[in-house]
Parts: C-alpha cells; structure tokens; sequence
C-alpha cells in the first residue's frame, strides 16, 4: 500500500511550551490557567492549571468528560478524600460527575495539572449555580484581560472553525 497524501499542510507544528505561556488569573484566589487549546464549537479545551496550596474552586458539574493529569502538588476532591492526585496521576472523570477541587492548605506546593475538558462545566456557590466555564467563556475571558493590559496575548491553538456550506473546490 502506497503512503496517503497529506490533506492537511503545515507550514510548523501547532506546539506550544507550558512553561513560556502568560497565565490567566482567575477569579479563584491562588488559581491560573495557561489555555493551550480552545474549541468553541466542539466545546473542546485544554488547558494547564495552577492551584496554590489552599485552592477550592467551586462545586462544579461536567456536562462531558474530563483527562486531568497532574504534573507537580497534590490535589483531591472533596468529596473523595482517599483519592488523592499525586504528580503522575491521571484521573478521568466521566459527564455527569460533580465535584469540589481542593488543594490542601497544609500542601508543601502548587498543584499543576494538565486538562483535557469536553462539554462545560457548570459551577455552584454555596448550593446555589454561579457560572458556566467552557471554550468559549474562558476565550472570552482571556480576551478581556488582554484588553485591560492584565496580561500579554497568548499563544494558543483554536480550530479556524465558522460554520458554513461547502463549495466546489
């Protein structure tokens, strides 16, 4: 069998080096996020974290799954406190699930981790819902704080996407 011709073309690999990229801080004190890949359409995001010890996000529940792998701390949930993330840990969280991340604030480190998210996540303050995270909220988010000179633009992967109809080539 002969070798398939490439339909796609590049000119250089879409890569980008986690630790040369601006974090986006977050509304969670001690929490950033360097985004790597935004997917509006798909409602694809990956992003790398860092959660200073004592970190909580909010209860938060995943329409889709979730890939988390941590690099560096420690972090569990608190509903699962037996299940601790250590660096090396990869954890895959089906839709449906609901949970509370927490670092613990005895932590020696920042937990860090890489996350691949599908879907959103739909987040709860003291039982009651507050916000919705996904692509194109965090894009939104990203956007704005470059505006405001919080941060400088970074460099992340977004499909061109934009629905349209086919044509003849």
């Amino acid at each position: 069998m002969p070798l398939p011709q490439a339909t796609t073309h590049q000119e250089r690999l879409l890569t980008i080096n986690t630790n040369e990229v601006p974090r986006l801080p977050t509304e969670v004190p001690g929490t950033t996020i360097a985004p790597l890949f935004l997917d509006r359409e798909n409602g694809v995001w990956v992003l790398y974290g860092r959660f200073e010890p004592g970190t909580v996000l909010p209860t938060h529940f995943h329409t889709g799954t979730v890939h988390f792998y941590t690099t560096r701390g420690m972090w569990h949930y608190a509903e699962y406190p037996d299940d601790p993330q250590t660096a090396g840990s990869y954890l895959y969280e089906p839709g449906g699930s609901m949970h509370t991340f927490m670092v613990p604030a005895d932590a020696s480190e920042p937990a860090e981790g890489l996350m691949v998210v599908y879907g959103a996540n739909i987040n709860f303050v003291n039982g009651e819902y507050h916000s919705i995270m996904d692509a194109g909220a965090i894009e939104e988010a990203l956007l704005a704080a470059v505006k405001l000179g919080a941060m400088p633009m970074p460099k992340y992967i977004r499909p061109k996407g934009g629905a349209e109809f086919a044509s003849a080539r």
